[in-house]
C-alpha cells in the first residue's frame, strides 16, 4: 500500500511555505535513498506525522523542521520531548488504523534545514 504521489506546496504563510518547501525537499532526499511514501502529514488528535515512508521492510516517521538560524539550537533543537511524544503517539495511533504495517520494524527519523541551505541532515533513530 505505497504512493509515489508528489508533495504539494499550497498556498499559505511565508513559514508554512518554507516548511511545505523543506517537506518537499526531505520527500525528494528519501526517494532517493530508496523510500516508498506511505503517508505526508498524517494527523491525528494525539499529533502529527510529517512523513510515513518505508523502505527494506522498515516503517519510518520522519520529522521534518526547518528554521532559519542555529539560534536556540537550530532546527534539531526544536525538536521538544513533548514534541517527540506526540509524533510518538500520532505513530501507534496510525499503527491501530492501519495494522497492515505492524509486521515492518519501525524508526524515528528526522530531517533538518536552517537558513536558506538546502543541505539535508538526516537523523536516523533520532528517537
Amino acid at each position: 500500500m505505497t504512493t509515489n504521489h508528489k508533495l504539494s506546496l499550497k498556498a499559505g504563510s511565508p513559514t508554512q511555505q518554507k516548511g511545505r518547501h523543506a517537506e518537499v525537499l526531505a520527500w525528494r532526499h528519501l526517494q532517493q535513498h530508496g523510500h516508498n511514501l506511505v503517508a505526508h502529514n498524517y494527523h491525528c488528535r494525539l499529533g502529527e506525522v510529517d512523513l510515513i515512508t518505508v523502505a527494506n521492510q522498515i516503517l519510518i516517521f520522519t520529522e521534518v523542521r526547518w528554521r532559519a538560524s542555529e539560534h536556540y539550537g537550530g532546527a534539531t533543537g526544536s525538536i521538544t520531548p513533548a514534541k517527540i511524544q506526540r509524533i510518538r503517539l500520532a505513530a501507534r495511533f496510525f499503527l491501530s488504523c492501519n495494522p497492515q504495517w505492524r509486521h515492518c520494524a519501525m524508526r524515528f527519523d528526522v530531517i533538518a534545514f536552517t537558513g536558506s541551505d538546502a543541505k539535508v541532515r538526516w537523523i536516523q533513530g533520532a528517537f
